[in-house]
């Protein structure tokens, strides 16, 4: 191998390096901002379209174009930075918290709270119930996953180093959080097992995926899309435990409270998560 070689690969290497510095290392914190932003995700959902009864439809739309706007501030960027990257997840989060109401409920009185007879203007869910949802969702999901595999790119998301990736895991992450909202609310209201026996059932299967991360033959990808799924059902019940009425098994503490506590949390650990990244920047420079 000549030296010009050895000048491509280093640069062809360094080019993925600061590529992948986009998007963050999959480590504990990670999985802690991750339920944590989802959680507030289903207690901002709820209080702009239920508390402050906007309404499914107008606060989907509202919240999608928000979606849209972070999503543009994080593919303009060219390094890792924690606050656009969770400000997305965030986003993602209260889109598909609305986006999967408006699917699965209507305007009956089983999804209305109380006192409520109506919500904000225009239709206000399609009723195809949390079943029929969450296969279009999977359906959808796993249509993304196709196209993206066809396009030859890693689902590693530390390895993703184009545009077109990039875009491709921001829809993958869109449609799992809507996804795992819809389970969420199915395990949470239809079930039988309450906010909390669904929490409980989802962190069961968490804990689960975490020893699976020691079979070699159990790809590590796989595990990794599975719990981000599965983390989104887990904010969901852990927001309706903390908002919904004591009669109803939660702590009623409210959505405008619990939202106001987890944003503080979740900036909290963005601010954490921007020393560590600023300090591990600075030693790899040095």
């Amino acid at each position: 191998m000549d030296q010009s070689e050895v000048l491509t690969g280093a640069a062809a290497q360094g080019r993925i390096m600061s590529a992948a510095k986009k998007l963050p290392e999959v480590t504990l914190a990670f999985w802690i901002m991750k339920i944590a932003a989802t959680t507030l995700g289903e207690t901002a959902g709820d209080l702009f379209a239920q508390t402050l009864k906007l309404g499914y439809f107008l606060t989907t739309i509202a919240l999608f174009l928000l979606f849209v706007v972070t999503l543009a501030a994080q593919l303009r960027s060219r390094r890792y930075h924690p606050f656009f990257y969770w400000t997305v997840i965030l986003s993602t989060s209260m889109a598909g918290t609305t986006m999967s109401d408006f699917m699965n409920r209507d305007a009956g009185p089983e999804y209305l709270s109380g006192g409520t007879t109506s919500l904000g203007w225009g239709p206000q869910g399609l009723g195809l119930g949390y079943p029929v949802g969450a296969a279009i969702l999977v359906s959808i999901l796993l249509a993304v996953f196709a196209v993206w595999k066809a396009t030859g790119m890693t689902f590693r998301i530390r390895e993703i180093v184009s545009l077109r990736g990039e875009t491709l895991f921001w829809a993958a992450i869109l449609v799992s959080n809507t996804l795992g909202t819809s389970m969420g609310d199915f395990l949470s209201d239809s079930s039988g097992l309450g906010y909390a026996g669904g929490a409980l059932l989802v962190s069961g299967a968490l804990v689960v995926l975490a020893a699976l991360m020691k079979v070699p033959a159990v790809p590590n990808v796989l595990l990794f899309w599975i719990a981000f799924v599965l983390t989104r059902p887990l904010g969901a019940t852990a927001g309706d435990f903390l908002t919904k009425p004591a009669a109803k098994g939660g702590l009623d503490l409210g959505t405008a409270g619990s939202s106001a506590v987890l944003l503080a949390v979740l900036l909290g650990l963005m601010a954490y998560a921007q020393v560590r990244e600023r300090r591990t920047s600075s030693g790899a420079t040095h």
